[in-house]
């Protein structure tokens, strides 16, 4: 009987960590295709959407660009500090900097 608990306890742990990880994989496809963020536009939570970019550096970004202006090409980004070459290979698909004047 209890061994019969236990195979059942276990099928039902991997039950939902396969959900789980199915959910986490939807909802990776869906940031996929949503529209690119628009680092010279996006707000501070807009830019919390992108890989590996928390709320410090966000706000770094918005500074960035309040003190130095619009970004003129995406990889102007690395030029804020705490973005490097590998955060930037991660991003650069997710980023535009849209048209500037």
């Amino acid at each position: 009987m209890i061994g019969k608990i236990k195979k059942v306890l276990v099928l039902v742990l991997c039950m939902w960590f396969l959900l789980g990880a199915f959910s986490f994989i939807q909802v990776q496809a869906q940031t996929k295709a949503k529209k690119k963020v628009n680092i010279n536009t996006a707000s501070l939570t807009e830019l919390q959407t992108l890989p590996r970019i928390g709320p410090k550096v966000a706000q770094r970004i918005i500074n960035y660009r309040k003190e130095h202006g619009p970004f003129k090409r995406v990889e102007d980004i690395m030029k804020v500090r705490g973005i490097g070459e590998k955060t930037f290979l991660r991003i650069k698909d997710l980023i535009t900097v849209g048209r500037t004047k």
